[in-house]
């Protein structure tokens, strides 16, 4: 995961990707809860929609869970329900995080950031 990002951002920068993954987290489970019938394909895509939203809140797997909200939202811009506009909009915001990276504040930062390691003579 390291080798994808040249570092995870810290201070001004960290927190901006920390409100950009909030805010799509909250989006994507705002239009999956709204989107919901008892069809088959709208169940799948609310799970999804959870999913994806709890990994964003997390910080974990972003380029996976942002390429993932980024499908999930064209698939429903294409499909015709709800706004095509604010689906185009959540597509183009998961894009945007799953190649930007999730921050400093993640747990993908932890657990692939860079690490300072001493040597004890």
């Amino acid at each position: 995961m390291q080798r994808l990002y040249s570092s995870f951002a810290r201070g001004w920068p960290g927190l901006g990707l920390l409100c950009l993954r909030l805010i799509a987290a909250v989006v994507s489970l705002h239009f999956g809860i709204i989107g919901f019938a008892p069809e088959p394909a709208a169940i799948l895509r609310t799970a999804i929609a959870g999913v994806v939203a709890l990994l964003l809140c997390a910080g974990l797997w972003t380029p996976v869970a942002g390429g993932a909200l980024s499908m999930l939202a064209l698939w429903s811009a294409f499909s015709g329900t709800g706004d095509p506009w604010a689906q185009v909009l959540l597509a183009v915001v998961g894009a945007g995080l799953a190649m930007l990276g999730p921050g400093a504040w993640s747990i993908d930062a932890r657990l692939f950031g860079r690490k300072r390691l001493i040597h004890e003579p």
